[in-house]
C-alpha cells in the first residue's frame, strides 16, 4: 500500500506555554493483510504529533482529545466508515509526546477512495481533512506476503489491543527517515498460504539494496527456513548500524526448495550516517588544468551545482564554505569532490558534469532559482536525461505540466517523473508526483494538477471537493509508458 500524504502542512511551534492555541498535525500510513476466514483487510495508521494538540489540565497533567472519523467509498456507495473520539495517553508535567492510533477494515479486492477528517476537540480551529485512493488486492488465493510494517517499538501484547499482531503489540513507525541514532528497523510481515506448496518448509530471503546503484549489501542478505502454514508470522530487526547515507530497498522474497523466487515485498527507507567527505585544505595541491576550467566568478555557482548530487553530510560541508565565502577552501572542496566521485579521470568527470549544470541553466532557471536549484534541474542532473518528455502548456482545465520518463535509472526500469507550474509564470516547475525510489510520492497529482479547472474558477481558491475531474489527458500520457 501506498503512504497516504501528510494531513496537513507542517508547523514547528517554538513555544509550549500552556493554552496557547496549536494547529493539529497528523500523519497517515495504510498498510494491508489477510485473515483467513476473515479476508482482506486494511490497517490505516496514525500519528498524532503530541505538540500540535491543545490539552486540558487535569490531575497536574494534560490531556487531549482528538475527533476521528473515516470513510470508504466504492464509487458512490459507503462500504465502510467509523467515528470516534481518541483521548491522548496522560501526559503528565507539561511533556507531551506522538501518540498513535490503528483502524482496520475488512475490504474485497479493488479500488476505493479513502476520506479521513481530523478535530482537535480543545480546538475551534477547522478540522483538516484529506482523501486518497487506495487498491487492494486479492491475498487469499495464492502465496503472498503482507504489506511489510516497522516498528517504533513491538514488546509481548494485549489480544485486546488495537496494535496487537501474532503475539505482540507493535506501534508502527510511520517515518522512513533513519538517522545515525537509529541502528535498526524491527520489522513485521505475515506470510499466506505457504500450505499450497509441495513442502512443509520454505525460505525466506531478506536483501537491502542500494536504491541509486542497485548493490546489495551482502552482509545484511539473510536467508531463514520457516515451516509452511496458512499464515507465518515475521518478526525481526534488522541491523543498519553500518548502513551510509543513501536511499535503500528492504526486500524479502520467498523462495523453495528449487530457489524458485515465488512472492516479494519491499520497503523503501532513507538513511543518513556518512561522516563528511576527508578534506584536509593544507593537504592539498591544486591541479591547474583543473582549477583553469573555472573562473573566480564561478566558483561558488559550481560548488553549490554539487549540491543535487551530493550525500547529506556533503551538501553540509559545501553550505559551510559558501557561508565562508572562501574561494581556495571552495576550490579545493571541488577537486576533491571529483577525485572521489571520478577517481579514474577527475577531470572529465567534472567537465561533463560542468556542462550538464550549464545546460540546465539554459533551459530550468527562472527569476530567482538556478537552473540546478530547480526541481527538473535537480533531476536532470541526478539522474540524467529522460527518455521522453511529454509537454503541455496550455489547458483550460490543467496547470502547465511535463511528464519525464526514463527507461532505466540505475536497477530501476520505466521510471517516471510529473512536474506541474501552479504559478503560470517565471518558468517555477515543481515536482508534483514520481514513482521513483525515494522521491515525492503523491497519488493524488491528478487532482492537484486540474485544481486549475475548479468550478470557482480561480486558481487561489479552488474547489476541493471536485472529484469528476483527474487531469484530463495527464493521467493517459503519464501510464502510457
Amino acid at each position: 500500500m501506498q503512504k497516504i500524504a501528510l494531513l496537513t502542512a507542517l508547523l514547528f511551534l517554538t513555544s509550549m506555554t500552556f493554552g496557547q492555541e496549536r494547529k493539529l498535525k497528523a500523519y497517515l500510513d495504510s498498510k494491508q493483510f489477510y485473515a483467513p476466514g476473515v479476508g482482506n483487510y486494511v490497517e490505516f495508521h496514525l500519528q498524532f504529533a503530541g505538540t500540535s494538540l491543545n490539552y486540558l489540565g487535569l490531575d497536574d497533567g494534560l490531556i487531549g482529545e482528538v475527533a476521528v472519523m473515516m470513510e470508504i467509498r466504492d464509487k458512490d456507495s459507503i462500504v465502510a466508515s467509523d467515528a470516534y473520539r481518541l483521548t491522548s495517553p496522560f501526559m503528565r508535567d507539561s511533556i507531551v509526546e506522538d501518540f498513535y492510533d490503528v483502524k482496520r477494515f475488512k475490504l474485497d479486492p479493488g479500488t476505493y477512495n479513502f476520506n479521513i477528517l481530523l478535530q482537535d476537540m480543545n480546538s475551534d480551529a477547522d478540522p483538516i481533512k484529506a482523501n486518497q485512493r487506495i487498491y487492494v488486492e486479492e491475498m487469499g488465493d495464492a502465496i503472498s506476503i503482507s504489506d511489510i510494517e516497522v516498528a517504533e517499538v513491538a514488546y509481548v501484547g494485549d489480544p485486546n489491543s488495537s496494535f496487537y499482531k501474532s503475539g505482540y503489540d507493535i506501534i508502527p513507525r510511520l517515518s522512513t527517515f533513519y538517522p545515525e541514532q537509529l541502528n535498526t528497523i524491527p520489522v513485521y510481515l505475515e506470510i499466506y498460504n505457504s500450505t499450497m506448496l509441495e513442502d512443509s518448509v520454505f525460505g525466506l530471503k531478506q536483501r537491502v539494496i542500494d536504491a541509486q546503484t542497485g548493490a546489495e549489501i551482502e552482509e545484511l542478505t539473510v536467508f531463514s527456513r520457516h515451516y509452511a502454514s496458512e499464515v507465518v508470522p515475521i518478526l525481526r530487526s534488522v541491523p543498519i548500524e553500518k548502513v551510509r547515507t543513501g536511499k535503500y530497498i528492504l526486500s524479502y522474497t520467498l523462495i523453495n526448495k528449487n530457489m524458485t523466487e515465488l512472492s516479494t515485498q519491499s520497503y523503501e527507507f532513507e538513511r543518513s550516517n556518512d561522516e563528511p567527505m576527508a578534506f584536509f585544505t593544507n593537504e592539498i595541491v591544486l591541479d591547474p588544468s583543473f582549477q583553469a576550467s573555472i573562473t573566480d566568478d564561478s566558483v561558488g555557482y559550481y560548488l553549490e551545482s554539487l549540491i543535487p548530487i551530493s550525500k547529506a553530510e556533503d551538501v553540509r560541508t559545501i553550505i559551510d564554505i559558501l557561508k565562508e565565502k572562501n574561494e581556495n577552501k571552495a576550490r579545493k572542496f571541488l577537486q576533491v569532490f571529483w577525485t572521489h566521485t571520478a577517481p579514474y579521470d577527475p577531470y572529465e568527470g567534472w567537465i561533463k558534469y560542468k556542462q550538464q549544470v550549464q545546460l540546465v541553466e539554459k533551459i530550468y532557471s527562472n527569476n530567482f532559482q538556478e537552473g540546478f536549484e530547480t526541481d527538473r534541474g535537480r533531476v536532470y542532473l541526478q539522474y540524467g536525461s529522460p527518455t521522453n518528455i511529454i509537454t503541455k502548456e496550455v489547458s483550460s482545465t490543467e496547470y502547465p505540466y511535463e511528464i519525464w520518463q526514463y527507461n532505466k535509472i540505475g536497477r530501476f526500469s520505466n521510471k517516471r517523473f510529473i512536474f506541474y507550474n501552479p504559478d503560470l509564470v517565471n518558468n517555477t516547475f515543481q515536482l508534483l508526483h514520481s514513482d521513483m525510489v525515494g522521491e515525492l510520492k503523491n497519488s493524488a497529482w491528478p487532482r492537484e494538477l486540474s485544481k486549475r479547472g475548479a468550478t470557482n474558477g480561480t486558481i487561489d481558491d479552488p474547489n476541493s471537493n471536485v472529484m469528476d475531474h483527474w487531469g484530463g489527458n495527464s493521467d493517459d500520457y503519464y501510464r502510457q509508458y
